[in-house]
């Protein structure tokens, strides 16, 4: 049986070894990101949508009424701590190991053991009470990984985004996603999400038996 909920913060050496999945780095575009969401040039004048609450039976929720909630936002930290690769969200005083350099039996906390050109990815999450932005405050490249809507998620139908770090990334409810990988050592975003925060999770590695290489790199990949 899954768990109600993952556990964000654990000891590496607890993760088994396992095969890797290629996830393909696509550069964020607006023709590239459609359905996923799209690139924010000023986040002080844009909103994230709200989910109306769904109706319990066949009555309908009032109108005007289901999505008042409104939004939170704060900075979130991407921080790498040797081989791990640490997540901060303050807008939702979250904590998170988002994913590793290797194999996490292998990684250190303390010092990096190999370069830091990828991720493996072991979750992903998605929100349907509302949308998330992301928008870099280092402006530096970053990357993030996605997939669209559906429970029926599969290791073959997540993609990653590179941005160049000159806008944001905003990503509709509903969307998979993960939290934001930076391309350096340490990278900050301006966070805003819905207040709610409903969130749906799926361990990749518990439910698939592999992880998601998901690809680093500072330079934009080619087409």
């Amino acid at each position: 049986m899954l768990a109600d909920a993952p556990e964000y913060i654990f000891d590496p050496k607890s993760k088994p070894t396992l095969p890797l999945v290629q996830v393909p780095l696509i550069e964020a575009t607006e023709e590239s990101v459609k359905g996923y969401g799209c690139l924010v040039d000023d986040p002080n004048n844009f909103e994230i949508e709200i989910t109306t609450w769904p109706a319990q039976g066949w009555r309908k929720i009032d109108a005007g009424t289901g999505n008042e909630a409104g939004h939170v936002e704060g900075i979130f930290h991407g921080n790498w701590e040797g081989d791990i690769l640490k997540g901060k969200n303050e807008a939702v005083a979250g904590d998170y190991i988002l994913g590793f350099s290797r194999n996490p039996k292998d990684s250190s906390f303390t010092k990096q053991t190999c370069p830091r050109d990828q991720v493996l990815l072991w979750h992903m999450n998605y929100h349907p009470d509302g949308g998330q932005l992301f928008y870099p405050l280092d402006n530096k490249p970053f990357v993030i990984p996605a997939a669209l809507p559906g429970d029926d998620l599969k290791p073959e139908k997540v993609v990653a985004f590179w941005c160049d770090g000159s806008k944001g990334l905003y990503i509709h409810a509903d969307i998979w996603h993960e939290g934001i990988f930076p391309v350096t050592d340490n990278q900050r975003f301006l966070d805003r999400q819905g207040k709610v925060h409903a969130r749906v999770s799926c361990d990749i590695g518990e439910e698939f038996g592999v992880y998601l290489s998901v690809p680093l790199s500072l330079d934009k990949p080619k087409s």
